[in-house]
């Protein structure tokens, strides 16, 4: 190979000194020798190197063709010469990758990294792909938070023009989200600001929440986030100038600051809808607007209007009629009059629907977000809030939908590319509950059942006090319609440690689940159960009551029911406050008949500047029988959740009798519970996702359903009243709430209790 790098470099000299200034010597050869190839052939590096026989070159040419062999990739070194008519190519190829390994990796699995490198065993080794490599492990790293690991490739030489690449890995520690600010906020403070965003500050628990680390893509959801919260709060000229994002000296932490200028607030002025097009019955579309004057300025209500009136054409039999808002400013009131102008919209079809990536998720499940079918009018309006709840199906990692032009100018292609995402969860593990102590857990969740969009759930549950088993199905989509379809089967048994009886339930409901309304749904069902009150060995000591009932033995009920709920949490017109309904009644029959009606309303609201959040709670129940009456195993109870500062059945109708020994809780026919609480920040960095409320409960429950004995207490209306202090704390684990009670109005017989942990949970 020497001997031929020096003919080459005598052929360049001697055409240099015989041409001169004025050309260059050029050269024809018939022959070619290629040499030191093992894998790749002859033919296959003569085309690289992109000359033939015949061809008349020159050293220009010559280079031009090296070159072109090198950047193949496959050759670590290519020499071209000339020995008279002969052109010699010399090549060393790059070797074979045997293994490609990661080393000093403890905080990322090997998993992490190996699939999405190019350098692969059994490929051609290249320096460039290597170097491309530690660039990705390094993005990697630096994604988890690790911007300062440090990534050095290690090439082993092995027999056979082989190599193992060895990545090895020095990961440093994690460079935090150590301040979030903001600069221009004069509405809302930095704490409430900082609450919304998905970015958050390093805190108390940085080893296990990993949105303290910094990442572009948070920073670009965080920046709409907040755009979306101010415009819909009525600041309707928003605007986030920038975002500066900042490292320490120490390279150790980022610092983050956006600069807003809030602008104005504005409320809604005078609200219209209009038309040009003869067919159009305006009074009837300005009836169906739901914005009213005077409201705060939101761009989503705006959007469901629009929405609501593009349905309302479709239903009047109005194709291609576009609703167009118009907004004009009234600078002197701060209000923004809006007016719907339905317009005649562009005559385009969809021709089809594809969906693309999807190799779980059957095609119906994604097409079944859609209110549009092929051939029907396009409305861009449908295909984004489509696109929005394929997205929430949750079903998939990331989810674009887009449109294109079809096979003629009035069609369009409605492309859906999803990349799927696990939708399974298999768990086990242990809780504790201050009434029914520790248990242990096992439960299984599946929300896209083979890939039906269905949602199967297993929970298995054993305490020292009872034990629960729960099968529920659901078909979100049944007759490729809003109708979800499912039931639940249930078996749960308590023993005679916090009482003088055993008890066993088994219950199998089917159910069926439509819209009503915009905010309302109403479910049906029906039910089959059965219900056994036992363990009463000795009579001694028990109520005459449970000894009744439970001389029944084993009761066997059919009912069906409905529930009606209405929830405006994200739909109303006030993005601070939202309100929750829910009424539903249950009809047995057969042995047994009976009316059980129970109501539920509350409403949250944020105020001081969004900073305390207010919240009212009220609800009851009421079990009524025309045939038969009611057991212990059917009556309400109240526990620590409902009315808090009282033990599990330490509240309602009781029998005490001291003398046999008798002082037992019976439940009652009737409760009603009303709660007002206030959540809000305690000065703590909010990071560490705690802070402080105050509560006041007042409520009872009475009634046994039958003629009380001298022995029965508290079988009327008796109110208790609670008073307490409330820790939230938010972990990884789930929302914990610890509640300091001291009972303000209690009986003498009830059971208070000053502590308990809760999961905390939403109204």
């Amino acid at each position: 190979m020497g001997l031929c790098r020096t003919a080459s470099l005598v052929f360049v000299a001697s055409a240099m000194i015989s041409a001169g200034p004025v050309a260059a010597q050029s050269f024809t050869f018939s022959n070619v020798v290629i040499d030191g190839n093992q894998r790749v052939a002859d033919s296959t590096i003569l085309t690289f190197a992109g000359i033939s026989r015949g061809q008349t070159v020159d050293a220009a040419t010559l280079n031009t063709a090296g070159q072109n062999i090198r950047a193949s990739g496959l050759f670590d070194d290519v020499d071209i010469s000339t020995q008279g008519n002969t052109l010699v190519i010399n090549v060393v190829e790059f070797p074979t990758v045997s293994q490609v390994a990661i080393d000093g990796n403890r905080r990322l699995a090997d998993g992490e990294f190996l699939p999405l490198l190019e350098s692969q065993p059994r490929r051609i080794y290249s320096p460039a792909v290597v170097e491309r490599d530690v660039a990705t492990i390094t993005a990697i790293y630096a994604r988890n938070g690790r911007i300062n690991a440090s990534v050095t490739p290690r090439i082993i030489r092995l027999s056979e023009n082989r190599v193992n690449v060895v990545f090895e890995v020095s990961e440093t520690g994690v460079t935090e989200v150590e301040r979030i600010s903001f600069v221009g906020n004069r509405s809302f403070s930095d704490r409430r600001l900082r609450g919304i965003l998905e970015t958050k500050q390093a805190g108390l628990l940085r080893a296990i929440i990993s949105r303290d680390t910094f990442s572009e893509d948070r920073i670009n959801f965080d920046r709409q986030v907040l755009t979306d919260f101010y415009q819909s709060r009525g600041f309707a000229d928003f605007t986030l100038q920038n975002v500066d994002v900042t490292l320490t000296r120490e390279r150790d932490a980022y610092l983050i600051t956006y600069n807003v200028q809030e602008g104005q607030r504005f409320t809604f002025g005078n609200v219209s809808a209009s038309s040009v097009l003869p067919e159009v019955d305006t009074a009837l579309f300005q009836n169906a607007l739901t914005t009213r004057t005077g409201a705060t300025y939101s761009p989503g209500q705006i959007d469901r209007d629009i929405a609501r009136l593009e349905r309302l054409a479709i239903q009047q039999g109005l194709t291609f009629v576009a609703v167009e808002p118009r907004i004009t400013r009234n600078d002197r009131d701060l209000s923004l009059n809006v007016d719907y102008a339905l317009v005649r919209g562009p005559r385009i079809f969809v021709e089809r629907i594809d969906i693309e990536g999807n190799s779980t998720t059957l095609d119906r499940v994604v097409r079944n977000q859609f209110r549009t079918v092929e051939g029907d009018p396009f409305n861009p309006r449908e295909i984004r809030q489509a696109a929005d709840r394929i997205r929430a199906l949750g079903f998939f990692a990331n989810a674009e939908v887009d449109a294109r032009e079809g096979s003629r100018p009035d069609q369009v292609i409605v492309d859906v590319n999803v990349e799927e995402a696990p939708t399974g969860s298999l768990s086990f593990g242990a809780n504790y509950n201050t009434d029914v102590g520790v248990g242990l857990v096992a439960s299984f969740r599946e929300t896209n059942f083979l890939g039906r969009g269905q949602s199967v759930g297993v929970r298995v549950s054993t305490a020292s006090t009872n034990r629960v088993f729960d099968f529920n199905f659901s078909e979100p989509n049944l007759l490729g319609r809003d109708l979800r379809a499912g039931f639940d089967l249930s078996y749960r048994t308590t023993d005679n440690q916090n009482a003088d009886y055993d008890t066993e339930n088994f219950r199998l409901s089917p159910n069926l689940s439509f819209p009503v309304s915009e905010n309302g749904r109403l479910t049906t069902f029906a039910a089959l159960s059965y219900d056994d009150l036992s363990g009463l060995e000795d009579a001694t000591g028990i109520s005459p009551f449970i000894q009744e009932e439970a001389a029944l033995d084993g009761v066997m009920t059919q009912s069906i029911g409905y529930s009606y709920s209405f929830d405006n949490r994200r739909t109303g017109l006030d993005p601070t406050t939202g309100f929750v309904f829910r009424f539903g009644q249950e009809f047995g029959f057969g042995d047994t008949q009976f009316i059980k009606t129970s109501v539920l309303a509350a409403a949250e609201t944020l105020v001081l500047n969004e900073d305390v959040t207010l919240r009212a709670t009220v609800e009851g129940g009421n079990l009524a029988y025309q045939d038969g009456f009611s057991r212990v195993t059917d009556r309400y109870f109240l526990n620590g959740n409902t009315l808090r500062g009282f033990a599990a059945n330490g509240v309602g109708p009781r029998d005490y009798d001291p003398g046999n020994d008798v002082n037992d809780a019976l439940g009652g026919n009737t409760y009603a519970v009303a709660r007002l609480e206030a959540e809000f920040p305690v000065g703590l960095p909010e990071e560490y996702g705690i802070t402080g409320g105050v509560f006041v409960d007042y409520g009872s429950v009475w009634d046994v359903g039958r003629s009380p004995t001298d022995t029965t207490l508290y079988n009327d209306f008796t109110a208790r009243a609670t008073a307490g202090l409330s820790i939230f704390w938010t972990t990884p684990l789930g929302p914990l709430r610890f509640n300091f009670t001291d009972a303000l109005q209690a009986e003498q017989f009830d059971e208070t209790k000053a502590f308990d942990v809760t999961i905390s949970t939403a109204f």
